[in-house]
């Protein structure tokens, strides 16, 4: 009896030196990295919380207390998102007005009473602040409301607060951190919280995938929209250049500069990119929309919108990952299967030619139209990269912990508008990516719409060496950059996922083809209803 007791504790020892590691080990690669409870919002759509408003289940203050909560639960501990950089303070009191205009019968539109995040460069007046994640600008002026701000106050939305982004736009330095800003710290991808959440709209990304906010507001200047929307799970409408004012966006390069909503479903992303429209004499880009803009794109929600649709494959886009592009080529199936005329491959050719002209643009216009912008916010605050620069090394351990401002260097120098350098690189950039590129496309193959993978499953959070992918001016696997050089709409959707990992589908087309994308993308996504609910697991599984 003494020899089996003994036996029996030497094998629960030995059990017990293994067991617990192989626990840890399934604990922290496969279980969530919490279990939170059941989220009554979850997954909620604008039009489920309008009629949750309407039968008295929700009023606009109770949504916000809600999303407030899970907000602490979720972002600010728990997994820890870091989504959110600031809740507006008012936020509860905007609510409680908007409840009040209920009650008496008036009702603004489909976004009464509606939590939006915005992200953190655009501006808001009221107790938030802009800053693109940079204390540089931390309480520095921006006292007047964004041309996109006045419209989602005027449509009854209610802001609820800034979202985390990429530092300046992911426009400081050539090894940065997608989702990193000196202000918010590292966003995290709520699919598995070691992956990147792409940028620069990191923040507005994660923040609508985990259930955090309804909807949000990106921007973009090439695949700041759309990369995050592929790597969280959620739709991202990059729209036209013009078809939504830039005034009160911290510019990064106006030619290519545009806000954008970011949604769980099209048709919430296209109810608020209606919201956003509009013609503003302080953006001047804003005229090309006139006759071409709606103030409402859900018209154009069709479940059928693939039928005799003529989609080009641009397969020199695919190549990035093979389980990626077995996705899509399950998605062209699909397509298929749902009445479209698919032509494959029908690759954009120019793909990969314009990326060093557009370099030059960006630096250019970052230099011309940035400087300008900061000297117009406020005359306390940085007037010249030259002062953020010097800013930065001043404060290097909560500015540059991690990497540097490569690119606000290379900016500083840069001349004026005027130089032949600029005309010829924006000339060349704009023919390459639209001229010879998209609308030589959709030209040669009689198309409605083009196809491809949006990017490749995110790579791992690297603070270290920063984003594991080729900068958009050297890849020509980057889609986003045709249709951001050319300044055209451009979707992406949720396309499945690549070990736990989301990745999307994109649709372009030329200027002002919203209404088309929009009513191809939805046929595609209630055809095939890839999205998912993130569960928040804390490293990529070991198999």
């Amino acid at each position: 009896m003494y020899v089996e007791s003994e036996n029996f504790t030497k094998a629960f020892a030995l059990l017990r030196v293994y067991l617990v590691p192989i626990t840890l080990l399934f604990y922290f690669t496969i279980l969530p990295a919490s279990e939170p409870d059941a989220f009554e919002l979850e997954e909620v759509t604008i039009a489920d919380l309008q009629e949750g408003m309407r039968t008295g289940t929700y009023s606009a203050r109770s949504i916000v207390e809600i999303y407030l909560r899970r907000v602490k639960e979720i972002d600010q501990k728990g997994p820890t998102l870091r989504s959110y950089l600031e809740i507006n303070p008012d936020a509860l009191t905007i609510a409680d007005h908007l409840d009040q205009e209920r009650q008496e019968g008036r009702i603004r539109g489909p976004l009464h009473g509606i939590p939006v995040l915005v992200k953190d460069n655009i501006e808001t007046a009221d107790k938030l602040q802009t800053t693109a994640g940079s204390y540089a600008l931390d309480g520095v002026g921006g006292t007047h409301d964004s041309f996109v701000a006045k419209n989602l106050r005027k449509a009854g939305a209610v802001i609820i607060g800034k979202a985390n982004m990429s530092e300046w736009a992911y426009f400081r330095s050539t090894r940065a951190s997608s989702g990193w800003s000196a202000r918010g710290g590292q966003t995290r991808n709520p699919y598995i919280l070691t992956r990147n959440p792409c940028g620069s709209s990191s923040g507005s990304a994660v923040a609508v995938a985990a259930n955090l906010v309804t909807v949000a507001i990106g921007s973009e200047t090439d695949g700041s929209i759309t990369c995050p929307a592929s790597a969280n799970s959620i739709v991202g409408i990059k729209p036209t250049v013009g078809l939504i004012s830039r005034a009160g966006i911290i510019p990064v390069a106006p030619s290519q500069d545009t806000a954008g909503p970011m949604a769980r479903t099209v048709s919430d992303a296209a109810l608020l990119l209606g919201a956003l429209t509009g013609i503003d004499s302080l953006d001047p880009r804003t005229e090309e929309s006139r006759g071409k803009l709606y103030s409402d794109y859900t018209q154009f929600l069709q479940r059928d919108g693939l039928r005799g649709v003529r989609v080009g494959i641009a397969r020199n886009y695919f190549g990035y990952h093979e389980q990626l592009d077995a996705l899509i080529d399950r998605a062209i199936g699909v397509m298929k299967t749902q009445g479209a005329v698919i032509i494959d491959p029908a690759n954009v050719k120019t793909a990969g030619q314009f990326g060093v002209a557009e370099l030059t643009v960006l630096l250019y216009e970052f230099k011309n139209y940035f400087e300008a912008y900061l000297r117009k916010r406020s005359s306390l605050g940085p007037q010249s990269i030259k002062d953020l620069i010097e800013f930065n090394k001043n404060h290097r351990a909560i500015e540059m912990p991690y990497f540097e401002q490569e690119i606000f260097e290379m900016a500083d120098p840069i001349g004026p508008l005027t130089d032949p350098a600029y005309k010829m690189a924006r000339q060349q950039s704009y023919r390459l990516a639209a001229t010879e590129g998209i609308d030589a496309t959709l030209k040669k193959y009689h198309l409605d719409v083009i196809v491809g993978p949006t990017f490749g499953p995110a790579f791992l959070i690297d603070l270290t060496l920063g984003d594991h992918i080729v900068p958009p001016w050297k890849s020509a696997q980057w889609l986003p950059s045709a249709p951001a050089v050319s300044g055209y709409p451009h979707i992406s959707v949720p396309a499945g996922y690549v070990s736990g990992i989301p990745v999307g589908i994109s649709f372009f087309g030329g200027a002002f083809t919203e209404p088309t994308l929009i009513k191809i993308a939805y046929a595609f996504e209630q055809a095939t209803q890839h999205r998912r609910s993130p569960e928040f697991v804390r490293q990529d599984p070991i198999k």
